[in-house]
């Protein structure tokens, strides 16, 4: 008898397994029901890497030519390593500094869309890029008129892809691809708040994605530090980004810069990031877009930095934002962070891997860490 139950519960536990390896085909977004954990059960049953909500298929060589022209830049920075920083700076540099630069970014959702971001659970990369054309706004606009705009002399996306998503790199030479990395135990620290401070619409929405804190800094600290660690479950969004970009930084279309050494010389970057998209800068308009693309500036308006969600009109996300507060992507923009937030046990062995991942190449791990130049 108890060999009967035994082969009844393996075959029970067999067929359960079928079932939800079929719900995973058909409809995966199902798990986010489940509150706080589902993301778990996406990320077991699908194979795919959380976050849950990205899709890299528009990055795909063919399906690339369908919306992403000649000439457009990519702002594809790792995670935590001044994404909406650049995005925005970028956006500056292709206006010259114009006195109406901020009116055309009315929010960075518009201005400077993201595509691999799925702002619905139930959404897929081709439905975005059908609302990306097609989505008219609560103000009756219409959201391509806020990316497409005649006076951008070329459209900037938003990723957090590399070349092994794919990215269209070399089979899109002309199209321009501005990468950026950031010493890795800072992206730790400032990934520490940076889970709690997304929404909770978009967190249930997401089967409790990103994590919610645990109300101790020093949990959250060494939870986010196993995480970002070789072999934890985000691990590609720091080493597995570097080791990506790095063997790419020489190609003629992609400028690999390190956050360090923006924070350092951002009038030099802005030079740099102004000649790798062609734009011509005089002296006042190079001023005026170093002084806006200053933290300073940028906090007096936040407000711009929420992430709505203008493609999940009609779905659950209709009306959210992604973050709770505009501070919560501008913060101090600063280097050294991770040598505060974490005991020197915890570094020690944050640098063991780092040599582990990165030692094979003495140049690689020396930019990694501090950023410089490279060959």
């Amino acid at each position: 008898m108890i060999i009967t139950v035994a082969k009844n519960g393996a075959i029970a536990i067999a067929l359960l397994a079928i079932v939800l390896k079929s719900i995973a085909v058909v409809k995966p977004s199902i798990f986010f029901k489940i509150p706080n954990v589902g993301f778990i059960f996406h990320t077991i049953l699908t194979g795919i890497d959380p976050p849950p909500y990205f899709t890299f298929d528009a990055w795909s060589v063919e399906d690339s030519k369908t919306w992403l022209r000649d000439g457009d830049l990519v702002v594809a920075s790792g995670a935590k390593s001044g994404t909406t920083w650049m995005l925005y700076c970028a956006h500056q540099i292709r206006m010259k500094g114009s006195n109406d630069a901020d009116d055309l970014f009315e929010d960075i959702s518009l201005a400077t869309p993201w595509p691999e971001l799925l702002q619905d659970p139930d959404l897929t990369w081709a439905e975005t890029k059908n609302r990306l054309n097609t989505t008219i706004l609560a103000d009756g606009s219409k959201m391509k008129d806020k990316w497409d705009n005649p006076r951008f002399p070329f459209h900037v996306w938003k990723s957090h892809a590399t070349p092994e998503s794919p990215m269209p790199i070399k089979e899109r030479p002309n199209v321009k691809f501005f990468a950026m990395s950031r010493n890795g135990l800072d992206v730790v620290s400032s990934m520490v708040p940076f889970f709690n401070q997304h929404s909770e619409y978009f967190r249930k929405a997401w089967g409790g994605f990103p994590p919610a804190d645990s109300g101790s800094p020093e949990e959250n600290a060494v939870k986010r530090l196993e995480e970002l660690s070789p072999g934890g479950m985000l691990e590609h969004l720091y080493f597995g980004y570097v080791k990506a970009w790095w063997p790419y930084r020489n190609e003629p279309n992609v400028f690999l810069a390190h956050y360090s050494d923006v924070i350092r010389d951002l009038p030099g970057h802005v030079a740099k990031m102004a000649k790798f998209v062609g734009i011509e800068l005089n002296k006042q308009e190079m001023s005026t877009v170093v002084e806006r693309c200053g933290m300073a500036h940028m906090k007096t308006i936040k407000h711009k930095f929420l992430y709505t969600l203008p493609l999940s009109e009609n779905n659950s996300l209709a009306g959210t934002t992604i973050m709770k507060s505009g501070d919560d992507m501008i913060r101090k923009g600063g280097i050294g962070g991770g040598k505060v937030t974490f005991s020197e046990e915890q570094k020690a062995a944050w640098a063991k891997a780092e040599g582990e991942v990165f030692g094979h190449d003495p140049a690689l791990l020396k930019w990694a860490r501090e950023g410089g130049l490279y060959k």
